[in-house]
């Protein structure tokens, strides 16, 4: 589906405004503050991700921005309390005639991890897909290997629906196997309940 035929919900990136953290349109003018927040280049290290290098910030951009007007993602720049841009996040492979899509894409500097703004921004992005766009589920998919997002998107009230064998490649060329999970509408108050009250845990 090309982006003229989306729905305008569909096709326009919203800023969506919590207390921990802010989304906001990816642009080009993010490029140097998500050079920054990659820092040394230790995140894109670990092989099973698809994190980009420090140097591969400006065509991780345009990637993202292209899949935009193809009308296949809606790409956020994710800034901190402080006003600091701090990562990338997307909501892709958008289908509104069922309605569902994915969340992914998803990286922070090492100062945002494990902390109230991944918990918040995911809460805000299910809320947006299930309260604006009035999605039936949402999909998130990741590495077999990469255990650490198996567990945090479990935590987030998803359930693992299967495992993909030699669906895809890591960005060195290895076949991925990838781990499917979804939260669907009927699931989500209470996976928003859980999540609110995580955040109001860490206040």
């Amino acid at each position: 589906m090309g982006l003229e035929q989306l729905p305008a919900d569909w096709r326009t990136v919203p800023t969506l405004k919590g207390n921990h953290a802010t989304l906001e349109p990816l642009a080009t003018a993010h490029a140097d503050d998500l050079r920054t927040a990659l820092g040394a280049g230790e995140l894109s290290r670990l092989w099973y991700t698809n994190v980009p290098a420090p140097a591969q910030a400006g065509a991780y951009i345009d990637t993202a921005l292209r899949m935009q007007a193809e009308g296949q993602a809606l790409p956020f720049a994710v800034r901190n309390a402080a006003g600091h841009v701090v990562g990338s996040t997307r909501l892709y492979d958008l289908q509104p005639d069922v309605p569902r899509l994915s969340i992914g894409y998803t990286f922070y500097a090492p100062s945002a991890q494990r902390t109230g703004l991944n918990t918040e921004t995911k809460l805000m992005l299910l809320q947006h897909a299930f309260e604006r766009l009035g999605c039936i589920s949402v999909v998130f998919e990741t590495s077999w290997f990469n255990h650490a997002s198996r567990t945090a998107i479990a935590r987030l009230g998803a359930k693992q629906d299967g495992v993909l064998r030699g669906h895809k490649r890591h960005a060195d060329g290895s076949i991925r196997d990838t781990v499917i999970f979804s939260l669907l509408d009927t699931e989500w108050p209470a996976a928003r309940r859980h999540l609110q009250y995580r955040l109001e845990a860490n206040a």
